[in-house]
């Protein structure tokens, strides 16, 4: 399989899907993908609602792809590929469109944040969660915004520091980072469905101003963001970060 981002259309729920050999992590192409056809779902006026998800069991989003991090020789480069998540956090930001998030393996690092950007989340048990920023010599800047608008300043401040650790779906759940965690792949699909279904059969000025008020007071992300990318693509050039990024 070659990583793609694709969406599709369907009983008024528009479907974004992406997918990476390497553990569904992502580069700078599938983020700019991801973001484009974001956009295109936004600009359907037969869809209500949006279900993000990946493919495979194992892994729903490995986060920044390593790979190519061990290729960034200069600032403008690494700025560049840390802001693909800025843009992809910050378009989810500005949708008029309740945006659901199918979460049916682990997750690391930028998925992370990109769970969190998402106004609902649904997870499998096994979809345990891990910030890993710091073990390889940078942090989760960019991400910070929508992970701790989510699950708070204290439990982020713990997740950044545990970067060694996975934490359970369950501690997820508990956190406010997933909404509901299912046991079965089934019941993860039924429970997605159910609650898609359901938002696109409101009103959509109604979601379309609840969500407003969801989002409230985010606004400076526009520049928070990209400044936060901009540390972090300094700290991805540090030589320590760079052999440990070597080694890995």
């Amino acid at each position: 399989m070659e990583a793609y981002v694709t969406h599709f259309e369907k009983e008024q729920i528009g479907y974004l899907e992406f997918g990476n050999p390497a553990g569904n992590s992502l580069p700078s192409s599938l983020l700019i993908d991801l973001e484009k056809q974001l956009e295109l779902l936004s600009n359907s006026k037969n869809i209500n609602v949006i279900v993000i998800q990946s493919t495979g069991k194992r892994a729903f989003c490995g986060g920044a792809s390593l790979s190519e991090m061990k290729t960034l020789t200069n600032l403008e480069r690494a700025t560049d590929f840390f802001m693909g998540f800025a843009n992809l956090i910050n378009r989810i930001r500005l949708l008029d469109k309740f945006v659901i998030v199918r979460v049916q393996g682990k997750v690391v690092g930028g998925g992370v944040g990109l769970v969190a950007a998402c106004d609902y989340a649904i997870a499998s048990e096994t979809a345990s969660v891990k910030l890993s920023e710091l073990s390889i010599g940078i942090g989760p800047y960019v991400i910070e915004p929508a992970v701790s608008r989510k699950i708070g300043n204290t439990r982020f401040a713990q997740l950044s520091l545990d970067a060694h650790e996975w934490k359970t779906a369950v501690w997820a759940e508990q956190q406010g980072l997933y909404t509901a965690v299912c046991k079965s792949e089934e019941e993860l699909n039924q429970k997605v469905y159910k609650m898609a279904s359901r938002l696109a059969g409101y009103p959509k000025k109604a979601n379309q101003d609840l969500r407003k008020l969801h989002w409230k007071d985010t606004a400076h992300w526009e520049h928070i963001l990209p400044k936060n990318a901009e540390i972090t693509a300094a700290l991805a050039l540090e030589k320590a970060t760079q052999d440990i990024l070597k080694k890995l």
